[in-house]
């Protein structure tokens, strides 16, 4: 029995070398494969090429539009022989994929100097429609004053902050220096399960920073914090624009209203 565990063992271990030697072919042909027809070998690469590359392009469709073929299907591959997923599941590849253009893409002509940035912006869309979150919606009270009570934030709800004008870069829009200030958007997944994208400004970007920094504090203190730290002379005047933008800000579900 011992000697027949012995060579069920090493048999496994075979089966597990040859894996990943057929792996690797797969990821770069110049890695040699033996034992089947190079015509089969072909099929397979292929195969495995084409399902990586077409989920790519569903989930980067700016991207690949501005990308020639040549560009693109260079990128892709790069990624496809190099990179190891931490995570099995394909609808992850494009989150691998941006991991790799941030840590070992590294400089190539060919590549826009927005790329990351927009690779970012796209992935998000699909990070949050499948993000395994609810919206909590029995903690807050939907119709609640969002000036005297504490607005709770969706956790569903991404402020981002880009360098360059991420939503509105295509084929007619590729700027080849950041923008004169910061672009800050809200990506957020509503009840209805849509995901949202909205530009905003940089006190409506303060305002939701605080939000999420102070859960305990009122919305109106929070409007006065801002007031003060622009120095406003009119500070209520600060506390009644802050209201419309809270109140749009839950007809959104970005805000879903003050905290129960």
């Amino acid at each position: 029995m011992a000697n027949d565990q012995r060579c069920a063992s090493a048999t496994e271990r075979d089966w597990r070398a040859r894996q990943r030697a057929f792996a690797a072919h797969l990821r770069d042909p110049r890695n040699a494969f033996a034992g089947i027809e190079e015509r089969r070998l072909r099929i397979y690469r292929e195969l495995f090429y084409n399902n990586v590359e077409s989920c790519l392009a569903s989930a980067f469709p700016v991207l690949r539009k501005l990308s020639s073929d040549a560009v693109w299907h260079a990128r892709v591959r790069d990624f496809f022989t190099r990179h190891r997923c931490t995570a099995p599941q394909f609808h992850r590849l494009p989150e691998e994929f941006l991991r790799y253009l941030e840590a070992e893409r590294g400089e190539h002509a060919d590549d826009p100097p927005f790329l990351r940035e927009l690779a970012h912006y796209e992935w998000v869309e699909l990070a949050l429609a499948i993000a395994p979150e609810d919206l909590p919606i029995e903690q807050a009270d939907p119709e609640g004053d969002l000036l005297a009570g504490c607005p709770l934030l969706s956790p569903l709800a991404w402020p981002l902050v880009y360098a360059y004008p991420v939503h509105r870069i295509g084929p007619q829009f590729q700027p080849q220096a950041p923008g004169d200030s910061p672009t800050y958007l809200i990506v957020n997944r509503d009840r209805e399960d849509r995901v949202r994208f909205l530009e905003i400004n940089a006190v409506t970007a303060r305002l939701v920073a605080l939000i999420e920094a102070e859960p305990a504090a009122s919305g109106r203190a929070l409007l006065l914090r801002i007031a003060a730290e622009l120095a406003h002379p009119d500070p209520q005047s600060v506390v009644a624009q802050g209201a419309r933008i809270l109140a749009d800000l839950r007809a959104r579900d970005i805000v879903l209203g003050t905290r129960r």
